[in-house]
């Protein structure tokens, strides 16, 4: 297996600057099994995730990573991050927490699980 902090730190790059980039481009991240859970909501499914994705309210935003943590699972990787999210128009950036375990696809990963969560004061 590679270095999961490396594996990790790739993910997350590409995943933030993708979804701050054009949200649709994630699709190839998800596959039909699947699951996000977005502020409680629970969406199964590449199709229905990335339509939850793209349909969000929140027009531009930018990603800012705080915390990257990792740990190896059989067949994958847990990895939970924390940061902070700029809306466009927004000076007040809200802080976030989001959870991902990426299984092995051969070579490659994909999301099997998300979770995302706003975190308040």
């Amino acid at each position: 297996m590679a270095d999961p902090d490396a594996v990790a730190k790739q993910f997350i790059t590409y995943y933030y600057t993708t979804f701050d980039g054009g949200r649709q481009n994630l699709h190839p991240l998800y596959k039909p099994t699947s699951m996000l859970t977005f502020e409680g909501a629970q969406v199964a499914g590449a199709d229905a995730i990335i339509e939850k994705l793209v349909s969000l309210p929140l027009g531009s935003l930018r990603h800012n990573v705080s915390t990257q943590d990792v740990q190896p699972i059989e067949n994958g990787l847990l990895i939970s991050v924390t940061g902070q999210l700029l809306a466009e128009g927004e000076s007040n950036p809200q802080f976030f927490t989001q959870t991902f375990l990426l299984k092995s696809d051969g070579p490659s990963y994909y999301v099997q699980n998300d979770i995302f969560r706003l975190v308040y004061a």
